[in-house]
């Protein structure tokens, strides 16, 4: 009872004691404080979620990759497409400068 009776006069003293701080802050410096607070947070929260869900990433993989059928070997007759071939590109209706222009701009591993 002594302990807790000296611990609360202390107390009192000391608040009774002390002055008014002469310090002011600002409403700039106070959303600062805030702005970092949350981002720190925030970055803290997604790194958690990246680590927790990572093992969950990984099975949803494994379990797509294992529902694709494999690839069909070199010795094996590929499937026909079902769509159209794909037009080669022809610049014949182009003007004659421009159909240079066009033909020029290729990639030189494009050009035959």
């Amino acid at each position: 009872m002594k302990v807790i009776a000296r611990s609360v006069l202390t107390c009192v003293l000391t608040v009774g004691v002390m002055n008014t701080a002469a310090a002011y802050v600002g409403p700039g410096a106070g959303l600062s404080l805030l702005g970092a607070l949350w981002g720190l947070l925030a970055a803290v929260f997604a790194a958690l979620a990246f680590v927790l869900l990572w093992p969950l990433r990984r099975i949803i993989k494994a379990r797509r990759e294992k529902g694709t059928p494999t690839q069909a070997r070199a010795d094996e007759p590929a499937e026909p497409s079902p769509l159209p071939p794909a037009p080669t590109p022809d610049s014949s209706h182009l003007a004659p400068g421009v159909a240079d222009l066009a033909a020029r701009s290729k990639h030189p591993a494009q050009q035959a």
